[in-house]
């Protein structure tokens, strides 16, 4: 998924982001979030994962392991336990977040998984990149 230049980019563990951010990730990733984590080098050079999620006007890359992913989708409500949103959640954030043109690009596209995801990432803009567990987002 590429970014935008001069799009900030924020780097943030899942439970301190906005309920709503996360539930837009949940209808992004509806068949659970491990599968879909990328590898990059983080500013001391040591490799992180993370879940890439993008707004219109921001880039985010979710801090998670796989585990701390599998352990998410397994303690969360929403996920049935197989590891899929359920029906009725999914259809209560489409109504809610289905008019957001970014959500469409992740929406559309469940069936069609892209097995080149879990490729190392290298990031060599740090000097852009936001890594504030503390910021507070425009509403």
């Amino acid at each position: 998924m590429p970014t935008v230049p001069g799009k900030p980019r924020v780097i943030k563990d899942y439970d301190k982001l906005e309920i709503k951010i996360q539930e837009q990730i949940k209808l992004a990733y509806p068949y659970g979030f491990s599968e879909d984590l990328i590898r990059y080098t983080d500013k001391s050079g040591k490799y992180v994962s993370a879940l890439p999620f993008e707004t219109d006007e921001r880039y985010y890359l979710v801090r998670m392991t796989y585990e701390e992913a599998l352990v998410l989708v397994e303690d969360d409500e929403d996920y049935d336990d197989d590891g899929n949103l359920k029906e009725g959640v999914k259809d209560d954030y489409e109504e809610k977040y289905g008019d957001l043109d970014y959500m469409n690009e992740y929406t559309g596209n469940d069936d069609d998984k892209d097995d080149s995801k879990s490729e190392k990432k290298s990031e060599e803009d740090d000097d852009e990149e936001e890594d504030d567990d503390d910021e507070d987002d425009e509403d």
